[in-house]
């Protein structure tokens, strides 16, 4: 298993799509992000970082293909990107939907809720985005000290 920062990043829409249901979403952080990509005889997951000042590091999008979930790529993709970015960065920080599937995996890999953003996703999504038969609303956001 290799990990590996790429350049092409918008060859690797389909995946990032699968992390972030909205492309113009996506557009408004890939060109200041870093995107790192799992590779296990062949791409399984791709994680995508930015700098947000004052020593935090931001996940703004992971996803690994439906496929290979639950090997432990997600988690290795976290531990990869704390582990790179633990002397520059004190905090891992990550926003999610309130969702049953998302918010015990970010739990599961070290991180703690921190705050809400009311109706994220109904203001700033087009169409509903339903995870776990759940319609995210809010955006959760969690941290890891790093």
């Amino acid at each position: 298993m290799k990990i590996y920062k790429i350049n092409d990043k918008r060859a690797f829409m389909p995946l990032l799509l699968l992390g972030d249901e909205q492309e113009s979403m996506i557009e408004k952080y890939i060109d200041r992000s870093e995107i790192f990509v799992l590779d296990d005889c062949g791409i399984k997951g791709e994680i995508t970082v930015c700098n947000n000042g004052g020593g935090v590091l931001e996940i703004k999008n992971i996803a690994v293909y439906p496929q290979f979930q639950k090997r432990g790529y997600g988690k290795a993709l976290i531990n990869f990107v704390a582990e790179k970015f633990k002397n520059d960065f004190s905090e891992l920080l990550a926003g999610t939907g309130d969702s049953p599937l998302t918010l015990p995996f970010y739990e599961k890999c070290g991180f703690v809720k921190v705050h809400t953003v009311k109706n994220f996703f109904t203001e700033n999504y087009t169409a509903p985005i339903i995870e776990g038969g759940v319609v995210l609303k809010d955006m959760v956001y969690l941290k890891k000290s790093l």
